[in-house]
């Protein structure tokens, strides 16, 4: 995306929401990080149920140290990972009171020494209580900076240092609130909400979602469903019945003579058959019901004349379906 395009994308962004704000509740710059750690691979909803009640008790090392790990776990049991996550809760409380005082440094390398703490993390916490204009890389950002065409990268930190390099330094301040939210609301995972974005004409993301039908054209796409669906019933009926009922049946010679002629009910032989010779004169007939030779058969001579007559006894079976009469040669 050209430098252009990229302060025209900010700007419309800052024009929706001039000043952005995390979704994460907190009371102090302490809590701030808790939240932030508990919020790994979780929702900032999820989070916020959890650490409302914990907060209200708990706000500062030393408290939460008092409360300790199966206590916490307690409060945040809710929230995916919660045994690892309580654990590192634990251990960064103990090392800020023993380290810093209880005080959260406004470090980057300080803040990823504490466990749970990685870079998005402390960039979280930088931007947020510091003032710090950091970009933090998560999950929805990697997805705007590329899909978008901002800030293609393979991994989060190339996401993050071409943001960093080009964002207007007037944006810096808010750009991880606004590209965030654009990624959690409109620029979706699965499918992005093109026909409202605020920067769809910027963005390189092809082809662009279409809007939602409205109420009246899902109606009407239902009914013609409904009616296909329909359709499709009655033909199937439709066939059913022509496969019980007899229809006529013709097979020939490889020669296009003449070979057999009668009727099948589906794939059924039934009625009244005839064999030929490829002279044309008849070799066989008789009747067949429901796929069983039945009454007289009569086998002709060359010249047309009654050579044998065949009662076939009851039940007696022959092939008796339409699939076994082959061409001859």
């Amino acid at each position: 995306m050209k430098p252009q395009a990229v302060t025209e994308f900010y700007r419309r962004l800052r024009a929706q929401t001039p000043q952005p704000a995390s979704e994460l509740q907190y009371v102090n710059v302490y809590t701030l990080l808790v939240a932030v750690v508990l919020s790994a691979q979780a929702t900032d909803i999820g989070v916020n149920k959890a650490t409302g009640p914990l907060f209200a008790r708990v706000d500062t090392p030393e408290k939460m140290l008092a409360l300790g790990e199966a206590g916490l776990k307690n409060y945040i049991k809710t929230i995916g990972l919660f045994n690892a996550k309580a654990k590192n809760v634990i251990a960064l409380s103990k090392i800020l009171r023993d380290e810093h005082k209880s005080i959260v440094p406004r470090d980057r390398e300080a803040l990823q020494k504490l466990p749970g703490v990685g870079r998005k993390t402390a960039n979280v916490v930088l931007n947020i209580a510091f003032g710090e204009p950091t970009i933090a890389v998560d999950t929805h950002i990697f997805r705007v900076g590329n899909r978008t065409g901002l800030a293609p990268g393979k991994t989060p930190l190339h996401v993050e240092l071409k943001l960093e390099k080009k964002t207007p330094a007037e944006f810096k301040q808010h750009a991880h609130h606004w590209l965030i939210l654009h990624g959690r609301y409109v620029c979706k995972a699965r499918t992005p909400e093109c026909w409202r974005c605020l920067v769809a004409d910027l963005c390189a993301f092809k082809p662009k979602s279409p809007a939602p039908q409205s109420d009246e054209a899902r109606r009407n796409k239902k009914a013609k469903i409904k009616k296909k669906a329909a359709a499709k019933k009655k033909s199937v009926k439709k066939k059913a019945a022509r496969q019980n009922r007899a229809m006529p049946f013709i097979q020939y010679h490889k020669d296009g003579s003449l070979w057999a002629k009668g009727q099948t009910i589906g794939d059924i032989l039934t009625g009244y058959w005839e064999w030929f010779r490829k002279d044309g004169t008849k070799l066989r007939s008789g009747t067949f019901k429901d796929g069983a030779q039945t009454g007289e058969w009569t086998t002709y001579d060359k010249k047309g004349r009654v050579y044998k007559i065949t009662a076939m006894k009851p039940g007696l079976k022959s092939t008796g379906k339409a699939a076994s009469l082959k061409k001859r040669s």
